[in-house]
């Protein structure tokens, strides 16, 4: 038998030096590469493989609500950003919850978003039954909007100009005076019924079908109380309403002079309505990220700044980790309150 050449000699040099375990690796890192080139111009190029599909924003809550404000400013600016359609569904019911219900079942793809309001997103898991979605398994977060700032407001009428009166004057009178809201589970009826558990208060609840027949029998002296949007109250305040204070730890910048139950001796008392955007659950975090830069400047921009701030919101923008853990702290605050508070939609 022949001994081998030196061309034989260096061919077998080569098969030794890429073997198995060398063109394995060489294949896992180019895979690697490959998986990362495409998920950066998944989310550089547009929000998913079908740019000429529309982004749904689904808006659990009628026309000219907060979160349905916030997804048309969003929309509008959002689209040219995308460069596809972006388009808002009002899907009603629930207290949210229908709307809600239906982007948990969607696919994760970057298509269809939610903005809502909480309470009553994470109220609603204690408050319906059966529950018809998991506020945290069942969602991505991606962007905390915007919060909004209640007051607690009372008719003239009432012999109350400070939280100490009222609270004497209900402590005097238990379960005499009613107060109204847009209904059972509304952000306006959890922070009364918070308010009552702290303050240790019996009050009459008197829920109304939407927010103007709430307001218009507070202004009729038909009810005694309320907690109001602070642009709401505003306009209202004195004639017709008398605001003792507002419901979030700092100061209102529209009522700069109006203490804070947190000031008035209830620590922590903390009643803000937290808007925000989430997603189906399971989104790769490449489109999270995406959606959360490019809302993100548009909620900072001067313009929609101005505008949120004349529907009494500030514009917040935080990080998907800051809103998950604000989801998590708030559904344990509204459980306690709905539990404590024996609350129930039925």
């Amino acid at each position: 038998m022949m001994a081998p050449g030196p061309l034989e000699s260096r061919r077998d040099d080569v098969r030794a030096r890429f073997s198995l375990p060398w063109r394995s690796s060489l294949r896992r890192t180019l895979v690697g590469l490959l998986a990362t080139l495409f998920t950066f111009l998944a989310s550089s190029q547009g929000i998913a493989q079908e740019p000429r599909r529309p982004v749904t924003i689904v808006v659990p809550f009628s026309p000219g609500t907060g979160p349905d404000i916030i997804a048309r400013m969003i929309a509008e600016k959002l689209q040219p950003k995308l460069g596809q359609p972006v388009i808002v569904d009002n899907k009603t019911g629930a207290s949210g919850g229908i709307g809600s219900q239906t982007v948990t079942r969607a696919a994760p793809d970057g298509h269809t978003l939610v903005v809502t309001a909480d309470p009553p997103f994470t109220a609603n898991v204690s408050l319906t039954k059966p529950v018809i979605y998991d506020p945290i398994k069942g969602f991505t977060p991606i962007i905390e909007a915007a919060v909004g700032t209640l007051a607690l407001v009372v008719h003239p009428s009432l012999p109350a100009n400070s939280i100490k009166e009222l609270i004497a004057h209900a402590k005097s009178r238990p379960g005499e005076i009613n107060y109204a809201s847009p209904g059972v589970g509304t952000p306006h009826h959890l922070a009364m019924e918070f308010f009552k558990l702290t303050a240790k208060i019996d009050l009459m609840h008197v829920p109304f079908r939407d927010s103007a027949g709430a307001i218009s029998n507070l202004v009729g002296g038909h009810v005694s109380a309320m907690f109001l949007p602070v642009h709401v109250a505003l306009p209202l305040a004195p004639d017709k309403i008398r605001i003792l204070a507002v419901a979030t730890k700092a100061r209102a910048p529209q009522l700069p002079d109006q203490p804070t139950l947190d000031e008035l001796g209830f620590s922590g008392f903390d009643a803000d309505i937290r808007y925000g955007v989430l997603g189906p659950p399971g989104m790769p975090p490449a489109i999270v990220a995406r959606y959360n830069s490019e809302i993100g400047e548009i909620l900072r921009s001067p313009d929609v700044t101005e505008r949120l701030a004349k529907q009494g919101l500030r514009s917040v923008a935080e990080t998907p980790e800051k809103y998950a853990g604000n989801i998590v702290q708030d559904l344990t605050k509204w459980s306690n309150v709905v539990a404590d508070a024996k609350l129930s939609t039925d």
